[in-house]
């Protein structure tokens, strides 16, 4: 392993593991929060369309939570499986992507590729699904940062970039993880199914099962990224 992307491996997870964890760091916290739920939501609107459903629109609310609509009776396998796919999309969506931008921070080449498909899935979901005012200002600015970023073009700091949100977006399960283990919740006076618990009823077992089977995946998703990053 080279030296100095295992310190950078080291430094990005430490910088995000005490940016979660000590209380001066609210005003960097709070829109994290917000980014990781975008990641959550447009997880599972784009787990619909990939299985031929629809993706309405999406909300982020400014307690951190969000929600997306989605469609599926329309998707080309079985109705019961492609609503837990969907639910799992969410739960999934931010390990993925955050794998995704940690392996894509490796070289120069798929660090802008990755960092410009980013910007553009932002960009697009602000035109498309985001209709709440506070998740347009905290996702436009996301955008407006990365796209300086990106025309900078400056190869560390792009692969800081890239580290920094993929850790964020992987290490985010650990702060949804009493909602990974949560069967129902209220919101608004109703009382509504997890995401886990969704799955559950779609598919055999029960919540918590998937929930740790979550935790497993995510685990291992993190550790390939950062192992792929490293390789000589």
């Amino acid at each position: 392993m080279k030296q100095k992307p295992l310190l950078a491996v080291i430094g990005t997870s430490l910088l995000v593991f005490l940016l979660w964890q000590l209380p001066y760091f609210g005003y960097i916290q709070y829109p994290l929060l917000l980014l990781g739920t975008w990641f959550h939501e447009m997880g599972h609107g784009l787990t619909a369309l990939l299985l031929g459903g629809e993706f309405i629109y999406l909300e982020i609310y400014e307690n951190g939570g969000g929600v997306a609509y989605s469609n599926v009776s329309s998707s080309y396998l079985p109705y019961t499986l492609a609503r837990a796919l969907t639910a799992a999309g969410g739960l999934l969506g931010p390990a993925i992507s955050g794998a995704i931008l940690i392996a894509s921070a490796r070289n120069k080449v798929s660090s802008k590729i990755t960092l410009w498909l980013l910007i553009i899935i932002m960009v697009l979901s602000l035109c498309l699904w985001i209709h709440a005012l506070l998740a347009l200002i905290i996702l436009s600015v996301f955008a407006a940062i990365l796209f300086f970023i990106a025309i900078l073009r400056v190869r560390n700091l792009e692969a800081f970039t890239l580290l920094f949100l993929g850790t964020q977006c992987v290490l985010s399960t650990y702060l949804q993880i009493g909602y990974l283990f949560t069967k129902q919740f209220e919101r608004d006076g109703k009382i509504q199914y997890s995401d886990t618990q969704m799955i559950a009823a779609h598919l055999p077992g029960v919540y918590w099962m998937w929930a740790i089977l979550i935790l497993l995946i995510t685990i291992y998703l993190l550790y390939k990224s950062y192992r792929y990053y490293l390789k000589k």
